[in-house]
């Protein structure tokens, strides 16, 4: 499980709703819920940026990527499964860009936590998310030559779908920071003992 420890002199993190050794679990467990929650609320609309924001700012780039991949896989998993996506070549093709994506945005989220100052502010988790949203969308824009679908790159559609995820991030930002205040996993009473 050492995968789950972040490095002390790796510290630029954000966000710490739980003790280190627990830190992918929660994640995890945040994520693949909000993204259930999201794909059934939004279906195509799912705020992945915001997912990479807060996978980036509570865990290492690795584990972050794993963590955001499970949402992905939750997302596809109900799309196909739930809400009936057609299953054929450009709609599953779609579904991987979506994937590939959602990384580009959690790798994107990470180099910017790392570029920017200390401290967790809103500025920074903001220009994060700015950061993350814009490899999300350029991303999927890429695929548009073979897949189709420039239609959805409207100004009013990309701006709500940013803006969507704008209050993702505040929501999950949130309940990070109420799990920290309850500290359901002793994470202060670990630390003074």
């Amino acid at each position: 499980m050492a995968i789950d420890m972040l490095p002390s002199h790796a510290d630029r993190f954000r966000l710490h709703p739980v003790a280190p050794r627990h830190a992918a679990m929660f994640c995890f467990a945040l994520l693949t819920i909000s993204c259930a929650l999201a794909s059934f609320a939004l279906a195509c609309a799912t705020p992945f940026a915001a997912f990479a924001v807060i996978a980036a700012a509570t865990l290492s780039l690795r584990p972050a990527l794993l963590v955001v991949t499970g949402a992905w896989l939750v997302n596809q998993t109900i799309g196909f499964g739930a809400l009936h996506y057609p299953i054929d070549a450009s709609t599953i093709a779609w579904g991987f860009v979506i994937g590939a994506a959602a990384l580009a945005a959690t790798a994107a989220s990470s180099a910017t936590l790392r570029a920017l100052p200390q401290g967790r502010t809103p500025l920074v988790l903001a220009l994060t998310l700015v950061a993350a949203y814009a490899a999300y969308e350029f991303t999927l824009l890429a695929a548009t030559p073979f897949l189709g679908g420039e239609g959805a790159f409207t100004l009013a559609i990309v701006t709500r779908i940013g803006l969507t995820s704008a209050v993702w991030l505040a929501g999950l930002v949130a309940a990070c920071e109420i799990v920290r205040m309850i500290d359901p996993f002793g994470r202060g009473r670990a630390m003074s003992a």
